[in-house]
């Protein structure tokens, strides 16, 4: 169906913005990235905590926990991730992307406050599945409005951003956790939330969910804000077949599988996110001071994670840096070849340890630098790259669905894979462990070369049409 041609008058005489705007993106980002912190805090809190909780002298709890509770501690955060990207699909299209923001970060705000306030392990498993809730709202709520309100040339960098933020998390809770008391590694988080939901209240609504509501004056201004006028016809043609459409939500949910685009956007994103998860990075964020246990390493577990943290900091730089200038293709190639290589090495130590080889002693440091490389190539490409990828896929009607769909199926294999990562160790060693984790980013490294097509310099129409 055809616009009215009288809005579109209206819509010509709004003023356009100065340069000025894409500082606004940026600051609307930050605003966002607020909330990335929180979630990269709460994928690592597990790590120096499970000692603390397996320690009576610092454990809030009345008992120590067992190896049992301690993995359900790390894996519970999935079961809530794996629900939350489904709240984000429903209600991203029906109250806006702004409003599910916003819940993302109250949850958080809810989890923080139950750690603050722990008695038993109940309480426990309850904030991570909390906990992991808020990060799935959070997390594909962020990659969708990102994508949304990015300007074309800056797309790759700001979604990329989302994972350098989450990053900085996660070493927050490396750096701090072990030195400070269990109760106050949750009013750190709770100031943080806090700030977050604050900050959320001043960002705009998406020009896309204006769009698909009908809504062109409010597209109209919110586009000017951020400096793309000249992409209003783009977005609006888009949906100017489906204003007094969009509210039949079981055919977006049908469009995901049965429009060839939407198809191959959900395989590849899929695909990406489920070898990511199983190339072992869950395993090593949530674990990773008993893998540091488990290796008979020379280097002490707390400060090798907090090495380890920083490492993941400064590599991921590296993916902003070049997204825009060689490509996502080329840097997620190098990235995953290189993961192979290190896991392998890793590998290789735990065979060694295994059969008790003499040379052990004198290559104790072996696994922190196997982990370090790891880290180091795992951010600069196979870590971050996919993420922006996602927000990129998709049509507009059902970029958030599809988004939800392809991120909490990639979460249950996280999911599975983090409870079996103990059982894995005893049954088949950490040598073959390691080894199977390296073996997938060998797949991972084809899949890309042969399937993944380059998105660098493309609007997201030009994506759909090139997925077709």
């Amino acid at each position: 169906m055809e616009r009215p041609e009288y809005k579109y008058d209206k819509i010509q005489k709004i003023p356009k913005v100065m340069e000025t705007s894409i500082k606004f993106q940026l600051l609307i980002v930050a605003c966002i990235n607020i909330g990335q912190i929180i979630v990269g805090y709460s994928v690592g809190w597990s790590a120096p905590i499970i000692p603390k909780l397996q320690d009576k002298s610092t454990s809030p709890l009345p008992e120590p926990i067992t190896d049992l509770q301690a993995s359900w501690i790390g894996s519970l955060l999935y079961i809530g991730a794996m629900i939350g990207p489904y709240v984000t699909g429903i209600l991203s299209n029906l109250i806006g992307r702004k409003p599910c923001l916003l819940i993302g970060g109250c949850l958080n705000i809810l989890c923080y406050v139950l750690v603050i306030t722990t008695k038993n392990i109940a309480m426990v498993l309850a904030l991570r599945v909390i906990s992991g809730l808020g990060m799935g709202i959070t997390t594909v709520c962020n990659l969708v409005y990102v994508g949304e309100i990015a300007s074309t040339h800056i797309r790759g960098i700001l979604l990329t951003s989302t994972g350098i933020v989450g990053i900085t998390g996660t070493l927050i809770v490396y750096a701090v956790v072990p030195y400070v008391s269990y109760v106050t590694t949750g009013y750190i988080a709770l100031a943080g939330s806090i700030a977050h939901v604050i900050g959320l209240f001043f960002v705009p609504e998406s020009p896309v969910y204006y769009a698909m509501k009908g809504q062109e004056i409010k597209a109209a201004k919110t586009l000017n804000l951020l400096g793309r006028s000249s992409d209003l016809n783009k977005i609006l043609d888009t949906f100017a077949q489906k204003i007094g459409d969009a509210s039949d939500k079981i055919k977006d949910w049908i469009e995901i599988f049965t429009i060839k685009s939407n198809r191959m956007s959900l395989f590849i994103t899929f695909t990406l996110g489920a070898l990511q998860q199983t190339s072992g990075v869950a395993v090593v964020l949530f674990f990773a001071t008993t893998i540091f246990e488990l290796a008979g390493s020379s280097i002490r577990p707390d400060v090798a994670t907090i090495i380890i943290g920083v490492t993941r900091l400064v590599s991921s730089i590296i993916a902003p840096t070049f997204v825009e200038r060689s490509g996502r293709k080329i840097l997620l190639l190098v990235s995953m070849a290189a993961c192979a290589f290190s896991l392998g090495v890793l590998g290789l130590f735990f065979y060694l340890n295994r059969i008790q080889s003499s040379v052990i002693e004198s290559i104790g440091w072996l696994p922190l630098v196997a982990l370090i490389i790891y880290f180091f190539s795992y951010e600069a490409g196979f870590g971050t790259i996919p993420n922006a990828i996602v927000g990129e896929m998709f049509r507009a009607n059902v970029r958030a669905n599809g988004s939800a769909l392809a991120i909490t199926l990639t979460w249950l294999v996280g999911f599975g894979l983090t409870a079996s990562f103990t059982t894995m160790v005893e049954v088949l060693g950490g040598d073959v462990t390691f080894w199977i984790f390296g073996g997938t980013c060998v797949i991972a490294f084809f899949f890309t070369y042969f399937i993944v097509p380059e998105t660098k310099g493309k609007t997201l129409n030009e994506i759909q049409e090139m997925m077709s």
